[in-house]
C-alpha cells in the first residue's frame, strides 16, 4: 500500500507539472528527497510509467490535430521532426550525465529561478501576435526543448518563453510545445524501456498501471487548464511559483546539511 500511495502521488506530480511551466523533473527530484522516498518512485519502471502517462495524455489532447498532421499538414510535420531533432541528440549524448550529476537541489534552484526570469521578460517583450509557426520558430523552440533536459528547466516553461519571444501568442505557443513534446516524450520512453530491457529490468506491473493512470488523467486535466489559462491570463502566477519553490529547496538544502 505504502508504494502504491507514492506511485499515486507522483504519478499525479508527473501529470500536472509535465505540462504547467513548473518544471516535472524538480517535483520528482525533489518530493521523494523531501520525503526520503525510495525504490520504485526511483526505478526505470516508474520512469516509463509516468512517460507513457503523459503521452497518452497529449494524444488524448490533439489526436485530431496529429491526424490533420499526418494526412494533409506536411510542413508543420516537417518543422516537428526538425524542431525535435535536438532534444533528441541532446538526450542521447547527455541523458547518464544529466541523470548522474546535475539531479540535484542546488541546481534546480539556479535553473526554477533563472528559467522563471526568462518567462518574466519573455511576457514583457514578446509581441504575441501570431498564430502560426515558421522555420525559424521550429528550430528556436526545439532548441529550447533540448535544454529543457537539465532539471529544473521546464519542458512546457521554456519552449512557451521560447515561442513568447519568437512572437507567437501565449495559447499558440503553448499548443505548439505540446505537440513538439510528444515526439520527445516518447522518445524519452523509448530510451527507458531499451536501457530496462538491455539491464534485465523487472517491472511491477501493478505499479506500473497505476503510475500510467495517475500521470495520464492528470495530464489532461493540466493540459485542458493550461491552454485556457493563457487565452486570458500571463505566465506570471507560474513564474511566482517557480521562485517560491526554489526558495523553499534552498533553505531545507541548508537546514539539512
Amino acid at each position: 500500500m505504502d508504494e502504491i500511495f507514492k506511485v499515486v502521488i507522483l504519478g499525479i506530480i508527473q501529470g500536472i507539472t509535465e505540462f504547467l511551466p513548473i518544471s516535472s523533473t524538480a517535483h520528482l527530484v525533489i518530493t521523494p528527497w523531501i520525503f526520503g522516498w525510495t525504490g520504485t518512485v526511483n526505478s526505470l519502471s516508474f520512469n516509463i510509467a509516468v512517460h507513457l502517462g503523459t503521452l497518452f495524455s497529449l494524444l488524448y489532447c490533439f489526436w485530431k490535430d496529429w491526424l490533420d498532421i499526418l494526412l494533409r499538414d506536411r510542413k508543420m510535420l516537417l518543422y516537428l521532426i526538425l524542431g525535435t531533432i535536438p532534444a533528441g541528440l541532446a538526450g542521447v549524448a547527455f541523458h547518464d550525465f544529466i541523470e548522474n550529476s546535475l539531479r540535484n537541489p542546488l541546481i534546480i534552484v539556479f535553473t526554477l529561478v533563472f528559467v522563471g526570469i526568462l518567462m518574466l521578460i519573455a511576457e514583457k517583450v514578446g509581441k504575441r501576435q501570431r498564430n502560426s509557426v515558421t522555420l525559424s520558430d521550429a528550430l528556436v523552440i526545439g532548441t529550447a526543448q533540448a535544454i529543457a533536459l537539465i532539471p529544473g528547466v521546464s519542458r512546457s516553461g521554456i519552449t512557451i518563453t521560447a515561442g513568447l519571444f519568437k512572437g507567437l501568442d501565449r495559447a499558440y505557443a503553448a499548443k505548439f510545445s505540446f505537440l513538439l513534446s510528444t515526439p520527445a516524450i516518447a522518445g524519452a520512453g523509448i530510451l527507458d524501456f531499451y536501457k530496462s530491457i538491455k539491464i534485465g529490468y523487472s517491472h511491477d506491473y501493478s505499479l506500473f498501471i497505476i503510475g500510467v493512470i495517475s500521470a495520464a488523467v492528470t495530464g489532461i486535466i493540466a493540459i485542458k487548464f493550461l491552454l485556457n489559462f493563457l487565452k486570458k491570463y500571463p505566465l506570471n502566477i507560474f513564474i511566482y511559483y517557480r521562485w517560491v519553490l526554489a526558495g523553499v529547496i534552498f533553505l531545507l538544502y541548508f537546514l539539512r546539511n
